[in-house]
């Protein structure tokens, strides 16, 4: 099993976002977990990442818990993620913002002897080649479509060469053609690199059209995992999220 999420839980005062969670992702696989508005699953997403500090239960990734540890210490270990807002270096080119994150992951840095520009100039075409971006490699990335710019923070993530790729809502504002294109590419890096994917996704087409795994989060806590058509089937997923009762 690559990532265990174990009896989680996390409160902001009297509030528990996450009560009490459990997701398991097996390497290879791609897992979607949904649920409503405030279900915990940003937060769930933030403690696997990081961003935030477990207050009970464990995070394993590899066998290693890895919960409490630094953000950059998880992506060391080989976990990216993306946001609900794209994450992006407005000011910079695209070929700047997946160099940054090459060269981050290789950890190596400016000086004034041997500056960046003509650093990880390969690794990173291929990247932008990859996700569709090499011919705006030298635009400003604050200039993008919408579209194009969660293109580019998922191309950033792969800069960091992970394991398990953690994608909150990739396909957010995107229009019905982009949200096609963006999942068609997301599943295509996941064939052709080897990446574990775990992503939140809204459009309930996209999940059963993507998932081979759905886990189900209802008021912080893990309602059900299970492959799409045993999760559809769910009468207890279809009262609290689908709107069935």
């Amino acid at each position: 099993m690559m990532l265990q999420v174990e009896g989680a839980y996390k409160s902001f005062g009297d509030f528990g976002a996450v009560n009490g969670a459990n997701l398991t992702v097996s390497e290879g696989e791609l897992v979607v977990v949904i649920g409503p508005n405030g279900a915990g699953k940003t937060t769930l997403f933030n403690l696997i990442a990081g961003q935030l500090k477990l207050d009970q239960g464990q995070i394993l990734f590899g066998g290693e818990n890895i919960a409490g540890l630094p953000p950059y210490e998880i992506c060391e270990r080989g976990i990216a993620r993306s946001f609900q807002i794209a994450n992006i270096f407005h000011r910079l080119t695209v070929f700047e913002n997946v160099q940054v994150a090459v060269l981050a992951e290789q950890r190596k840095s400016t000086s004034l002897f041997r500056p960046a520009y003509n650093m990880a100039v390969e690794e990173t075409n291929s990247i932008l080649e990859s996700v569709g971006l090499l011919h705006k490699a030298g635009n400003i990335a604050g200039a993008l479509s919408h579209g194009d710019q969660r293109i580019l923070e998922i191309a950033m993530a792969l800069g960091n060469e992970p394991e398990l790729l953690v994608l909150d809502e990739p396909t957010a504002g995107m229009s019905p053609e982009e949200t096609f294109a963006a999942m068609e590419l997301i599943q295509q890096l996941a064939r052709e690199r080897g990446i574990t994917i775990l992503l939140c996704e809204h459009d309930m087409d996209v999940v059963f059209s993507v998932a081979e795994s759905i886990m189900v989060m209802h008021q912080g806590r893990t309602l059900l995992q299970d492959e799409p058509e045993a999760v559809r089937c769910n009468a207890e997923v279809q009262e609290a999220y689908l709107g069935v009762s």
